[in-house]
């Protein structure tokens, strides 16, 4: 399977849906960062706005009640991933635009009261190192608490839409990928009532607020704004017999078919019901993870977790200016994503309105795989043959038949030894979509590095997602063609494997599923 994949920028042009309208699930910006727990009283001091437009610190308490998070400014960052297979959206590792602190004229002399003080990602307007970008900040003490210097923590995303969030929302820093069977006895009457506490759980903490009342909230995400966080809920095939709802199981769900390099570990697959995390701070991604673990109940509630993997991509403000981001095989990773403000992306990535089942108007379809990289054989391998096997200068990304990044790779163009500059097994030739049909899917993954195995290779590569109308018209016909002759699949071992159906976003009042469970 492709590993490259394509990134928006942080800091660019704010993505657009099929008809040209701001996408609905960009984090958005209003004023405030940090959650304000009880007895936190505002700063005395206002800070000045940042250069680059960012938040204006509050001068008062958070507003959303005790211990809540106020929703603010951000920018965003993007997935990380492979080159050309049809794509992916996020962030290309970028600068995040980061807000000028709480400013008091000067650092306030060091007391024996001490509180902490946070930094930003510094981003062009943000405390910048050697002028090369990067993260700069302090701890200080003073005698007030500080007004919240970062717009990274305060960028929220809205819960309710057309679609769900997590999709096009370009991809966060940190993410969480579970999956929960429904435990013996449950059916659909408790599979609803799960996904009406989990939706409101989502619903609260991405508007910054703790995931339902009173005093039981872990606080691990205390003082943190709602750092772009996303919460994406899924069906599995499974789902639908154990609920008794297979009149309405998609045809799209139908199971994959089987790939010659897939080494499938069947505990780590598939999954009656699926959760898809995002956030730009990694406390606050945990948060998440674990309210909504909580309120699947444990081994007396009525889901059990049946595999959860972890990852992440570039955080923002890390580069200097915004940058398509590097893969593990460090290949600069995302350039031929589908594009939300293109006339066919809908069609390409959601159910439309008039689709069956009725149910998953405005859904999608993601395919989730487990993408094992052999990192010390592939950094084996000279500077030549690496971008040989991709097709690509490692350098800048761009195509070895010339130009820069951006610009389409020549598929005709040969050498003067008479051979394609472009290799015939090269990943950029093998998965262009004009070799392909034109099957297209927009693929939004994170990296992950879960140690080492036994004879001393990370075990490290991509959690590959793909988001499409039709696995079988997107995913399926790409990774046949890979799986047949891709050059870059010698350095790859898919080892997980999962489908799942992942509805229209939910109206207000509504939770995710409800018209599958209640209609």
């Amino acid at each position: 399977m492709s590993t490259q994949h394509d990134d928006e920028q942080r800091g660019g042009q704010a993505p657009r849906d099929a008809g040209g309208r701001p996408d609905e699930h960009t984090p958005r910006k209003t004023k405030g960062a940090a959650r304000m727990t009880k007895g936190t009283s505002p700063s005395a001091g206002g800070a000045s706005p940042p250069a680059d437009g960012g938040p204006r610190p509050r001068k008062g308490p958070a507003k959303g009640g005790a211990g809540g998070r106020v929703p603010g400014q951000g920018a965003t960052t993007g997935a990380t991933g492979t080159t050309d297979s049809t794509g992916t959206p996020g962030a290309p590792g970028t600068t995040g635009s980061t807000g000028a602190g709480a400013e008091d004229g000067g650092r306030a002399p060091l007391t024996r009261r001490r509180l902490l003080g946070t930094a930003s990602a510094a981003g062009a307007a943000g405390l910048v190192v050697g002028g090369a970008g990067g993260a700069a900040g302090y701890a200080a003490t003073r005698e007030e608490p500080p007004a919240a210097l970062s717009s990274l923590g305060s960028s929220s995303v809205p819960f309710h839409g057309t679609h769900q969030a997590g999709i096009t929302t370009p991809a966060q820093a940190h993410g969480h990928l579970l999956a929960f069977d429904l435990a013996p006895g449950a059916g659909r009457k408790q599979a609803a009532a799960l996904l009406r506490r989990w939706s409101e759980a989502a619903r609260r903490m991405m508007a910054g607020e703790p995931p339902h009342d009173g005093d039981s909230d872990t606080g691990i995400a205390l003082d943190a704004g709602p750092a772009s966080l996303t919460v994406t809920f899924g069906f599995g095939r499974s789902f639908f017999s154990r609920t008794g709802l297979t009149d309405r199981l998609p045809a799209e769900l139908e199971p994959l078919p089987h790939f010659s390099a897939d080494a499938l570990d069947a505990k780590r697959s598939d999954g009656d019901l699926w959760i898809q995390i995002g956030a730009d701070d990694a406390l606050v991604a945990f948060h998440a993870l674990r309210a909504l673990q909580r309120e699947a109940g444990g081994s007396g509630g009525p889901a059990r977790l049946r595999w959860q993997m972890n990852g992440f991509n570039r955080s923002p403000g890390a580069t200097a200016h915004p940058m398509t981001v590097r893969n593990l095989m460090g290949q600069v990773d995302g350039t031929n994503n589908p594009k939300p403000d293109e006339k066919d992306f809908a069609k390409k990535v959601f159910v439309p309105s008039s689709g069956s089942p009725s149910w998953m108007a405005g859904g999608s379809y993601v395919v989730l795989r487990r993408i094992r990289m052999l990192l010390d054989d592939w950094d084996g391998r000279s500077l030549a043959e690496q971008e040989k096997v991709i097709g690509r200068r490692k350098a800048d990304g761009a195509p070895l038949s010339g130009g820069d990044e951006h610009t389409s790779p020549d598929l005709d163009k040969r050498g003067e030894d008479g051979l394609p500059v472009i290799a015939a097994d090269a990943h950029v030739r093998v998965t262009a979509p004009e070799t392909n049909g034109g099957a297209a899917m927009l693929r939004r993954p994170f990296s992950y590095h879960d140690g080492f195995r036994d004879d001393g290779a990370p075990d490290a590569g991509l959690l590959f997602l793909a988001w499409q109308a039709d696995p079988l018209r997107g995913f399926v016909p790409v990774q046949r063609k890979l799986d047949r002759g891709d050059a870059l699949s010698r350095f790859l071992r898919h080892e997980a494997s999962a489908l799942f159906a992942v509805p229209g976003g939910p109206g207000k009042g509504e939770y995710v599923g409800e018209r599958l469970l209640e209609s």
